[in-house]
Protein backbone atom coordinates (compact mmCIF):
# COMPACT_ATOMS: atom_id res chain seq x y z
CA UNK A 1 0.00 0.00 0.00
CA UNK A 2 1.45 3.63 -0.83
CA UNK A 3 0.91 5.92 2.26
CA UNK A 4 1.58 9.10 0.04
CA UNK A 5 -1.06 8.35 -2.45
CA UNK A 6 -3.07 11.06 -3.77
CA UNK A 7 -5.06 12.27 -6.34
CA UNK A 8 -2.24 12.66 -9.07
CA UNK A 9 -1.04 9.09 -8.73
CA UNK A 10 -5.14 7.91 -9.61
CA UNK A 11 -5.05 10.31 -12.51
CA UNK A 12 -1.63 8.68 -13.87
CA UNK A 13 -2.57 5.25 -13.59
CA UNK A 14 -6.41 5.69 -15.10
CA UNK A 15 -4.21 7.35 -17.80
CA UNK A 16 -1.60 4.65 -18.40
CA UNK A 17 -4.98 2.12 -19.11
CA UNK A 18 -5.66 4.60 -21.77
CA UNK A 19 -5.70 2.76 -25.16
CA UNK A 20 -6.51 -1.04 -23.54
CA UNK A 21 -9.31 -2.67 -25.51
CA UNK A 22 -12.77 -3.08 -23.87
CA UNK A 23 -13.00 -6.76 -22.47
CA UNK A 24 -15.96 -7.93 -20.66
CA UNK A 25 -14.87 -8.53 -16.76
CA UNK A 26 -11.11 -8.24 -17.42
CA UNK A 27 -9.05 -5.97 -15.77
CA UNK A 28 -5.69 -6.29 -17.26
CA UNK A 29 -3.73 -3.12 -18.39
CA UNK A 30 -3.06 -3.33 -22.21
CA UNK A 31 -4.66 -6.69 -22.67
CA UNK A 32 -8.32 -5.99 -21.73
CA UNK A 33 -10.58 -4.29 -19.29
CA UNK A 34 -14.16 -3.06 -18.84
CA UNK A 35 -14.89 0.08 -16.49
CA UNK A 36 -14.78 -2.04 -13.43
CA UNK A 37 -11.52 -3.77 -14.38
CA UNK A 38 -10.36 -0.76 -15.25
CA UNK A 39 -10.63 0.81 -11.25
CA UNK A 40 -9.71 -2.53 -10.24
CA UNK A 41 -6.54 -2.16 -11.94
CA UNK A 42 -6.00 1.32 -10.25
CA UNK A 43 -6.61 0.09 -7.43
CA UNK A 44 -4.22 -2.68 -7.74
CA UNK A 45 -1.52 -0.61 -8.59
CA UNK A 46 -2.06 2.31 -5.92
CA UNK A 47 -3.36 0.75 -2.74
CA UNK A 48 -2.43 -3.43 -3.11
CA UNK A 49 -4.80 -6.56 -2.97
CA UNK A 50 -8.03 -5.88 -4.31
CA UNK A 51 -10.97 -5.56 -0.87
CA UNK A 52 -13.23 -8.24 -2.02
CA UNK A 53 -13.35 -10.82 -4.40
CA UNK A 54 -15.23 -10.10 -7.99
CA UNK A 55 -17.91 -12.52 -8.67
CA UNK A 56 -18.50 -13.74 -12.76
CA UNK A 57 -21.22 -10.68 -14.23
CA UNK A 58 -23.01 -10.46 -16.84
CA UNK A 59 -23.58 -7.52 -19.23
CA UNK A 60 -27.44 -6.98 -17.59
CA UNK A 61 -26.06 -7.20 -13.79
CA UNK A 62 -28.17 -6.25 -11.28
CA UNK A 63 -30.86 -5.61 -13.71
CA UNK A 64 -33.31 -8.22 -12.87
CA UNK A 65 -33.33 -7.90 -9.18
CA UNK A 66 -32.18 -4.20 -9.05
CA UNK A 67 -29.57 -4.79 -6.62
CA UNK A 68 -27.50 -1.70 -6.70
CA UNK A 69 -24.17 -3.68 -6.68
CA UNK A 70 -21.47 -1.42 -8.25
CA UNK A 71 -22.93 1.31 -6.19
CA UNK A 72 -22.98 -0.58 -3.13
CA UNK A 73 -19.75 -1.54 -3.18
CA UNK A 74 -18.01 1.81 -3.96
CA UNK A 75 -19.76 2.68 -0.97
CA UNK A 76 -18.40 0.45 0.96
CA UNK A 77 -14.74 0.74 -0.38
CA UNK A 78 -14.40 4.34 -1.53
CA UNK A 79 -14.87 7.70 0.39
CA UNK A 80 -17.85 10.34 -0.39
CA UNK A 81 -17.01 12.91 -3.23
CA UNK A 82 -17.14 16.89 -2.76
CA UNK A 83 -19.63 19.07 -4.52
CA UNK A 84 -17.24 19.54 -7.32
CA UNK A 85 -15.14 17.06 -9.77
CA UNK A 86 -11.47 16.62 -8.94
CA UNK A 87 -9.13 14.66 -10.96
CA UNK A 88 -8.66 11.21 -9.19
CA UNK A 89 -12.28 10.91 -8.17
CA UNK A 90 -14.81 8.05 -9.15
CA UNK A 91 -18.48 8.76 -10.82
CA UNK A 92 -20.81 5.71 -11.07
CA UNK A 93 -23.38 6.15 -13.73
CA UNK A 94 -26.89 5.57 -13.96
CA UNK A 95 -26.83 4.79 -17.33
CA UNK A 96 -31.19 4.86 -18.00
CA UNK A 97 -33.13 6.35 -15.33
CA UNK A 98 -35.23 3.76 -12.63
CA UNK A 99 -32.28 1.61 -13.83
CA UNK A 100 -29.38 -0.07 -11.84
CA UNK A 101 -25.72 1.97 -11.68
CA UNK A 102 -23.38 -0.06 -13.61
CA UNK A 103 -20.80 1.90 -15.26
CA UNK A 104 -18.08 4.00 -13.78
CA UNK A 105 -15.37 6.02 -14.62
CA UNK A 106 -12.19 7.83 -12.85
CA UNK A 107 -12.01 12.13 -13.62
CA UNK A 108 -8.85 13.04 -15.05
CA UNK A 109 -9.65 16.55 -14.55
CA UNK A 110 -11.69 18.86 -12.61
CA UNK A 111 -12.43 22.55 -12.75
CA UNK A 112 -14.69 23.71 -15.41
CA UNK A 113 -13.78 21.36 -18.51
CA UNK A 114 -14.26 18.16 -16.22
CA UNK A 115 -12.85 14.67 -18.33
CA UNK A 116 -12.89 11.39 -17.17
CA UNK A 117 -11.62 8.15 -17.72
CA UNK A 118 -13.60 5.18 -18.76
CA UNK A 119 -13.90 1.84 -20.17
CA UNK A 120 -16.80 0.61 -22.50
CA UNK A 121 -17.82 -1.51 -25.48
CA UNK A 122 -16.64 -0.58 -28.87
CA UNK A 123 -13.92 2.01 -27.51
CA UNK A 124 -11.97 0.50 -24.64
CA UNK A 125 -10.19 2.20 -21.96
CA UNK A 126 -10.54 6.56 -23.01
CA UNK A 127 -10.43 10.10 -21.90
CA UNK A 128 -13.91 12.16 -22.35
CA UNK A 129 -15.16 14.82 -21.59
CA UNK A 130 -17.43 14.76 -18.61
CA UNK A 131 -20.51 17.00 -19.99
CA UNK A 132 -23.68 17.69 -19.45
CA UNK A 133 -25.29 14.11 -20.45
CA UNK A 134 -22.61 12.39 -18.38
CA UNK A 135 -23.07 14.20 -15.48
CA UNK A 136 -27.30 13.59 -15.55
CA UNK A 137 -26.20 10.26 -15.13
CA UNK A 138 -24.62 10.03 -12.17
CA UNK A 139 -25.61 8.10 -9.39
CA UNK A 140 -22.33 8.28 -6.84
CA UNK A 141 -19.37 10.40 -6.29
CA UNK A 142 -16.25 9.10 -4.99
CA UNK A 143 -12.57 9.44 -3.35
CA UNK A 144 -9.98 6.79 -2.94
CA UNK A 145 -9.31 5.68 0.32
CA UNK A 146 -5.93 7.97 1.12
CA UNK A 147 -6.92 10.37 -1.76
CA UNK A 148 -5.86 14.12 -0.16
Amino acid sequence: MTENMGRPDVVAEARDWIGTPYLHQASLKGVGSDCLGLLRGVWRALLGTEPEAMPPYTVDWSEARRDEVMLEAARRWLLPGGPDFKAGDVVVFRMLQGFVAKHLGIVGEGGAAPRFIHAYTGHGVVENALTAPWVRRIAGHFVFPKGD
